[in-house]
């Protein structure tokens, strides 16, 4: 049994933000705990940019504007004193990055350079060129490095260990050497990314966005939060759903059907292809479903369109799109228009975070920050520029919190903690031994294709209902599933069972959240239920799992200034 004063789970930009504000206390032992190493954490692939409202390129951007495109944009199902405190954070921690290396590009006076990103009243988007993500991430790391921090890679968490409310610490896995391990900690910052392979087929998170942070907290007696809401980016490429960025639209990308027609001025007039992702992402599948499309099936796509940008354009500020666009596509946009189709992108809901200044959860001694929470800053619908922001925002606030919290409490009991690493070891030895069970593979793919075709993009109840059916079948199926790895060094066949337990989890809050919200929200488009019900679904779904049996509760939305509306662009 290894102990910390603060264990880091995750070092994607919301871990090291809290890694590195956690270590500004000499005092207090810091570990951050990642399955890959850290600066090929999920950030990295955050191509597009983030939000401050610094009024460069736009002298009349305000914070106010700012929080009210974000709470328009959830489609008021954000807490709105979360998102104040969000917005109004914002532009500080920009400078702050910069001062830290972030190389953001320029405009012409030499300032930070910002564009313009879908559901935003102004050009508020600060950018490093298409690769933002991976920019932040090194310069977080770099200064953790410089700091101190201690990394420990290949670690992969397995449970949390609470009891009563309290926090013990948390079990993982050392991958290198099949060691089951429990962290002893005051506190935990859990910061381990989504869950958007619970589509796995077709989504652009990489392959260990498994929501295990999230399914840990579940398991601990923390609830998922608006589950439902799951995000769905427009121009995810179309033979893979690799992510080709929103600043290909942002900087004036045009989507064009098989009839040659600029098809978004039927569906957003004013905002064009820059409406918010959960409308464009709709736009395009209707466009396909009514036979405007190319191709067939899940085959299906339309075009965007950059070739009027120019080649010095685009080699300035879309290089990596154009590469991704190249690799998997075969297609240089320079030259034509790129074929692309929605994809699962970002999961709105996440572990129920209940104070958003400090992050906390409802377990003392637990702080969650990043996509796997919902604090909730996104609604029903988060808008492009925001989840770059989010991470880091909310991570330096959970990185503070925990030291206060490492301060506040004290090392107690460890029975939980024992017990769990005894089960996790004993289930690891019989994983190892089984020859015999149900594919862990076919059971994947069969989840991912009744939530794609159930609880996808366009939702309704017979559909969702099928779906569940499978994702609960396929809830049994795991139980008896074969790994077929009998090492225990390195043993990757295991890791892979771990996550599908996750995923399967989470799958099942995703459909129930999504059954029991009879109404059309944001991300949440139900073709038998085709309006917004404020009267009935203006708060949030709680979806928590007790004595093995999943439970589905409710609480009020934080409404401060702006009052429901109808949402239009």
């Amino acid at each position: 049994m290894q102990t910390y004063d603060i264990v880091i789970v995750g070092a994607g930009g919301a871990g090291m933000a809290a890694a590195l504000n956690a270590s500004k206390d000499p005092s207090l032992s810091v570990a951050v705990l990642s399955k890959v190493f850290p600066t090929r954490s999920h950030t990295g692939a955050a191509q597009g940019g983030m939000n401050a409202a610094l009024a460069y390129r736009d002298p009349e951007d305000t914070v106010e504007s700012h929080f009210f495109d974000t709470v328009k944009g959830s489609d008021y199902l954000a807490d709105q004193d979360a998102v104040e405190f969000f917005v109004s954070g914002m532009p500080e921690l920009v400078l702050e990055l910069e001062s830290m290396g972030v190389p953001y590009s320029r405009d012409e006076q030499g300032r930070i350079a910002q564009r313009p990103f879908g559901g935003a009243s102004s050009p508020r988007c600060c950018y490093s060129a298409d690769k933002t993500g991976h920019v932040v991430l090194h310069a977080l790391y770099e200064t953790c490095v410089k700091n101190g921090v201690h990394f420990l890679e290949e670690f992969n968490l397995l449970d949390i260990a609470a009891v009563d409310g309290q926090l013990q610490g948390i079990v993982a896995i050392d991958l290198r050497n099949g060691e089951i391990v429990s962290f002893r900690a005051r506190a935990v910052v859990i910061a381990s990314g989504g869950f958007g392979r619970v589509y796995w087929t077709r989504t652009t998170n990489a392959t260990n966005m498994t929501g295990d942070g999230v399914a840990a907290c579940l398991r601990a007696g923390i609830p998922v939060k608006d589950p439902e809401f799951v995000q769905f980016h427009p121009t995810g490429l179309a033979s893979t759903g690799v992510l080709l960025s929103e600043a290909a639209r942002g900087e004036g990308g045009i989507l064009v059907n098989n009839k040659g027609e600029r098809f978004m001025e039927r569906y957003a007039p004013d905002k064009m292809e820059l409406g918010p992702r959960d409308l464009v992402s709709r736009s395009i599948e209707t466009e396909i479903k009514e036979g405007r499309g190319f191709g067939e099936g899940m085959k299906s796509y339309v075009l965007i369109d950059l070739r009027h940008l120019g080649a010095e354009k685009i080699l300035e500020r879309l290089p990596q799109v154009r590469e991704l666009a190249m690799n998997f596509e075969g297609v240089d946009m320079i030259e034509e228009p790129v074929p692309i189709r929605p994809s699962n992108h970002y999961m709105m809901g996440g572990i129920d975070v209940v104070d958003y200044k400090t992050c906390g959860t409802a377990i003392d001694g637990l702080h969650a920050a990043g996509e796997c929470s919902c604090i909730s800053v996104h609604g029903a619908n988060r808008l492009g520029g925001n989840s770059v922001s989010e991470v880091v925002f909310f991570g330096t606030q959970a990185g503070k919190a925990a030291v206060q919290t490492a301060h506040r409490r004290q090392l107690g009991a460890t029975d939980r903690l024992e017990e769990l690493e005894a089960r996790w070891n004993e289930r690891f030895d019989s994983l190892r031994s089984k020859r015999e069970g149900a594919s862990l593979y076919g059971i994947r793919d069969r989840m991912a294709k009744a939530m794609w075709d159930g609880v996808g993009i366009f939702r309704d109840g017979s559909s969702m209902e099928e779906a569940e059916q499978v994702v609960d079948e396929c809830l049994e199926a795991y139980r008896g599933a074969v790994i077929g790895d009998g090492s225990r060094r390195y043993n990757t066949a295991f890791m892979n069972y771990v996550e599908v337990g996750n995923v399967l989890q989470l799958a099942k809050t995703v459909v129930m959240g999504a059954r029991a919200r009879t109404e059309t929200r944001g991300a949440h488009s139900r073709q038998d239920c085709p309006s917004r019900d404020d009267a009935n679904f203006l708060k949030h779904t709680l979806v928590s799992l007790d004595g093995g049996a999943f439970k589905i509760g409710y609480r009020p939305v934080a409404v401060t200034k702006f009052q429901p509306q109808e949402r239009k662009y």
